[in-house]
């Protein structure tokens, strides 16, 4: 199975080809954006192996990124 990544587009590089760098997961990546036409800085792309295959909505990339998350521990303490 294959699972792309939600990430935001924080620069776009110049020269040297289509290239971005994308946050994700906290980590800024340089991502080849060569597949997607006008990518623009905050634009919200999904990410597999190093390459942008989709652009999306943001509140569908917080939501992706909410069912990513890992569920915490079941012995884990909670706060009220």
């Amino acid at each position: 199975m294959c699972l792309g990544i939600p990430g935001e587009v924080i620069d776009i590089e110049a020269g040297g080809g289509p290239q971005a760098i994308v946050k994700l997961s906290g980590v800024d990546r340089v991502i080849d954006i060569s597949l997607l036409d006008d990518v623009t800085v905050g634009d919200w792309v999904v990410v597999h192996l190093g390459f942008a295959l989709a652009k999306i909505e943001p509140a569908d990339a917080q939501a992706l990124l909410r069912m990513l998350e890992p569920d915490p521990p079941a012995n884990a303490a909670t706060t009220a």
